[in-house]
């Protein structure tokens, strides 16, 4: 493959430093104008050679590896001179191999006026017989390498040198404008991808709390910074029947709100065709077992409350414990439980019951409440978030919330929580 030459010549006769400085001084008030690392390092390649003479040149910076015998990989920004193959777009190199390892290593740069004599030479062309790389450093860290090769003996002084390295302290700061400005672009992804997935999550929940005989109902999630996976529906299935989820997905963001979506879907499927409980969550387990990644779950309860016999019969999906509180502030957490949905492959659940005496308070939760820590690390827990529960009961499901919100913002003395906590009260009346 041909080679791709220098866009100038060299220089007929060798410049002053001064000319060499007021050249660069030229080159960079060009560069400062451009934001497109791309554009600006292919502009210095293209009008170096005015400055210095040079047969092959690259720029090249060091990025992470995922290869833990290699952690460090050199990749071209940008090259001239060279045929151009793998080997040259990334070259095969270790931290201290060639004069580009080399330099990445110690920081100090190198001129190298008959490369055939230098045992750190990395034969990247042939035709090459002297060499100057000068380091790029950022923050007292080295970030890459400027190299230039050329096909005479010793082409290149400590004058050279000097323009060389002060040129390196210009692409270390294009290069730096340049990761800013991706990262400001990666932060302005990732707050459009939560503004979606909030919008996921509230088009999720009701819009208004169940009206229903023998009980008072309310629901409410404590807001977070971040969209988590909390979840939690009600649906109507006979006049005296509603199914009551709380659910909690692993993860954050977009994933999590798909997660709740598939959830509610597939929940409100085995409503419509009349599914216990524990049927439609072995049913949902393994659709999101077939579904999703190893790593994705969720946590929930799913049950059917019946207003005319004061029942819950629900099942528990790996989620925290109902909390049941009889009138007179005694209070137990109904610890049975199966696993998370799709964790296993056909796993099986269980059904449980609850009868409701008048006065009785049930609360379905999710950790987000009861691992809300204050600034000394401490959490709100089971205990604190029972006897939250139990001074409010004197007042309607959603007042009970509001003071309880209160209580753990009180805690906390923050105004939003680590992880979205749920809330769904069911009070018999």
């Amino acid at each position: 493959m041909e080679s791709i030459q220098p866009s100038t010549s060299k220089p007929d006769t060798k410049l002053s430093t001064v000319d060499k400085l007021r050249m660069l001084l030229d080159i960079t008030n060009k560069i400062s104008r451009s934001t497109d690392l791309e554009e600006v390092l292919n502009l210095i390649m293209d009008t170096l050679s005015s400055i210095l003479p040079f047969d092959a040149a690259g720029i090249y910076v060091i990025e992470q590896n995922a290869d833990p015998d290699n952690p460090y990989i050199f990749r071209s920004k940008v090259i001239r001179g060279y045929e151009i193959s793998f080997e040259l777009v990334e070259p095969k190199l270790r931290m201290g191999e060639g004069f580009i390892g080399h330099v990445a290593q110690t920081g100090e740069p190198i001129i190298s006026p008959d490369v055939s004599t230098d045992e750190r030479y990395f034969a990247a062309r042939k035709r090459t017989r002297s060499e100057m790389v000068a380091p790029i450093i950022s923050n007292d860290r080295v970030i890459g390498a400027f190299d230039l090769e050329s096909d005479d003996l010793d082409a290149y002084d400590e004058d050279d040198l000097s323009v060389l390295l002060l040129l390196a302290s210009h692409v270390a700061i294009i290069i730096e404008k340049a990761k800013l400005q991706e990262q400001a672009i990666e932060k302005k992804r990732i707050e459009a991808q939560l503004e979606i997935a909030r919008q996921v999550q509230l088009e999720l929940l009701p819009n208004h709390d169940p009206e229903f005989q023998n009980f008072d109902i309310s629901a409410y999630i404590f807001p977070t910074e971040e969209v988590s996976g909390d979840y939690y529906d009600w649906v109507k299935i006979f006049e005296d029947q509603i199914g009551i989820i709380v659910a909690d997905a692993v993860g954050k963001g977009i994933p999590a709100a798909l997660l709740m979506s598939f959830l509610r879907a597939s929940l409100r499927a085995g409503v419509q065709i009349g599914y216990a409980p524990h049927i439609a969550m072995s049913k949902v387990n393994n659709l999101l077992w077939d579904s999703t990644e190893d790593h994705q779950f969720i946590t929930a309860i799913y049950g059917i409350l019946d207003g005319t016999n004061r029942t819950f019969v629900f099942t528990n999906a790996g989620h925290n414990p109902p909390l049941l509180i009889n009138s007179d502030g005694s209070y137990r957490y109904v610890e049975y439980g199966n696993v998370p949905l799709g964790m296993f492959k056909d796993a099986q659940y269980h059904q449980h019951f609850i009868r409701f005496d008048r006065g009785q308070v049930m609360v379905i939760y999710t950790d987000g409440l009861t691992e809300a820590a204050n600034e000394a690390g401490e959490e709100f827990g089971q205990e604190r978030f029972a006897q939250s529960i139990i001074r409010s009961m004197q007042f309607p499901a959603k007042q009970m919330i509001d003071t309880i919100r209160k209580d753990v913002a009180d805690f906390t003395q923050r105004k939003f929580l680590d992880d979205d906590g749920t809330l769904f009260i069911v009070k018999a009346i």
